[in-house]
């Protein structure tokens, strides 16, 4: 096992890259009482067209397989997944993302079982075409359930208001229609696909012994077997620069107005520096103006534009990136006319030194009360591993940004053809 010190967050990691291609990351806590574990494949929504392993020609899956997939892993044909953790006291979950899927436990017991009965589950499909018929039904009343939440459709409503044919513009669980479409065939196909050890990663962390955990995890990937690994072919539309729709309306049964004002990032192939750099510029700066003490979350208080719901997020992934700035408001127009000025006017500012180390600051210590989480490290680390970035390398690329960088990211950044507003209005 390679280990490896960092010494300004004080940790050590321990990774090796086994015989079948699985990376695996150990963290050891052994002052903490719980250990968390999760097993990720690089593997999302998005991912819907690609050459199957093994075959020559492209294929296009129905919308939605990712997270079918992860619904279907738990079910054997013999057992209940979680009936197998809660035997050995673990908290079992699992989530699929547009670029990622995962499956994960927590436990404070029986780590060692708890981890091999990670590995075998999601190494072990077994799909019927009477439990895939049966889960349609389920995952039915999952998207219609998303379809009655504001803050869902307002998210989806934005997303599809800035990307015009990329497939992020795609509800992650698919639609009624797409998953009614699917087969055993398409999940095996993905499956294989997508679900080769040399697409995942694995990472522990928590108390446990470190030479044991790792010879079992050999052992267990060592009395598996896997076709060869050959280059994902996967295949995503070209994204136009400018949104699709500049103002989006969604009539809803709510009580008071939702608008959310969003900014296309990014709509290109990023990776390593460059990705990092756009990541952190983007969310500092987003947080700098737009958190409590932030002159553009000023202006909007004082003029009663928000209330508690008010938040801000910003997302840089493979392939797209996307900021939202949203909240309920009895006056959605003048709410997403002051934050557009407000990001208009960032441009011509001039931050300085000051500015800027606050900036860092902040972000530095958001970071490290952050990484007192188990899972905020294992998510964000295999999270920037398939980015090319080492996640605890991040403190000395926050110090390393200048004032440089940011007039060169501002130089581009708010421009009216990226810029689009969806708004939840009541019927």
């Amino acid at each position: 096992m390679h280990k490896q010190y960092y010494s300004l967050i004080d940790e050590t990691l321990y990774s090796e890259k086994l015989d079948n291609g699985l990376s695996v990351y150990l963290l050891p806590r052994p002052y903490m009482s719980k250990t968390y574990g999760i097993f990720t494949t690089n593997y999302g929504s998005i991912d819907r067209t690609f050459t199957p392993i093994g075959k020559r020609q492209k294929i296009t899956v129905p919308d939605g397989v990712a997270h079918f997939l992860e619904h279907k892993l738990f079910e054997k044909e013999d057992r209940d997944v979680f009936t197998d953790f809660s035997k050995y006291g673990a908290s079992v979950n699992a989530y699929t993302s547009f670029t990622k899927t995962a499956y994960l436990f927590s436990a404070t017991s029986h780590i060692k079982n708890n981890v091999n009965i990670l590995l075998d589950f999601v190494q072990e499909p077994y799909f019927s075409d009477k439990s895939v018929e049966k889960e349609k039904g389920i995952i039915a009343q999952e998207i219609k359930m998303y379809d009655d939440q504001p803050n869902w459709r307002s998210f989806m409503g934005t997303i599809q208001a800035l990307f015009h044919i990329h497939p992020i513009t795609i509800d992650i669980a698919g639609t009624v229609k797409s998953i009614s479409s699917i087969t055993k065939e398409d999940l095996y196909n993905s499956y294989h696909t997508f679900y080769h050890p040399e697409n995942m990663i694995l990472f522990i962390a928590g108390r446990f012994d470190i030479d044991e955990m790792f010879e079992l995890i050999q052992k267990n990937q060592a009395e598996k077997t896997f076709s060869s690994f050959t280059k994902i072919d996967s295949e995503y539309p070209e994204e136009p620069n400018h949104v699709k729709i500049k103002e989006h309306t969604i009539m809803m049964p709510v009580s008071v107005p939702k608008c959310t004002v969003g900014i296309k990032e990014s709509h290109q192939l990023l990776h390593g520096e460059a990705f990092l750099k756009k990541d952190l510029l983007q969310t500092m700066l987003l947080d700098h103006y737009f958190s409590e003490g932030g002159h553009c979350y000023e202006r909007l208080y004082d003029a009663q534009l928000i209330d508690d719901s008010f938040s801000y997020q910003s997302t840089l992934d493979k392939n797209f990136g996307y900021s939202l700035i949203s909240s309920n408001t009895e006056n959605p127009e003048l709410f997403s006319e002051k934050v557009i000025a407000c990001l208009k006017s960032i441009k011509a500012e001039n931050i300085t030194v000051e500015a800027l180390e606050r900036m860092k600051r902040k972000k530095i210590g958001q970071l490290l009360r952050s990484m007192n989480s188990l899972e905020y490290i294992a998510n964000n680390y295999i999270h920037y591993t398939f980015q090319g970035i080492d996640f605890f390398k991040m403190i000395p690329a926050i110090q390393a940004i200048t004032r440089q960088d940011i007039a060169d990211f501002l130089e581009n950044w708010i421009v009216d053809e990226r810029i689009a507003i969806c708004t939840i209005m009541p019927q």
